[in-house]
């Protein structure tokens, strides 16, 4: 049997920290922290649930992020 590989770490940053900004700044922040993938997503927008090491989502308002989260 294979053995389980071990994902690969993600930056240590609060999602917090991106609530307020407008959706630019955001998405070049998350990259200069090392985020490989960032997502903005309308309010309400149907996505899957899998949760995906190294990506940053953004909940994204009238451009401006209103929701952060990790996956």
């Amino acid at each position: 049997m294979a053995p389980i590989p071990t994902p690969p770490a993600e930056p240590h940053d609060s999602p917090d920290s991106y609530v307020g900004l407008d959706e630019p700044s955001a998405e070049r922040r998350a990259r200069e922290r090392g985020w490989p993938s960032v997502r903005s997503l309308p309010p309400g927008a149907i996505i899957t649930m899998e949760y995906r090491v190294g990506r940053l989502n953004f909940e994204v308002t009238d451009g401006r992020v209103t929701r952060c989260w990790k996956g």
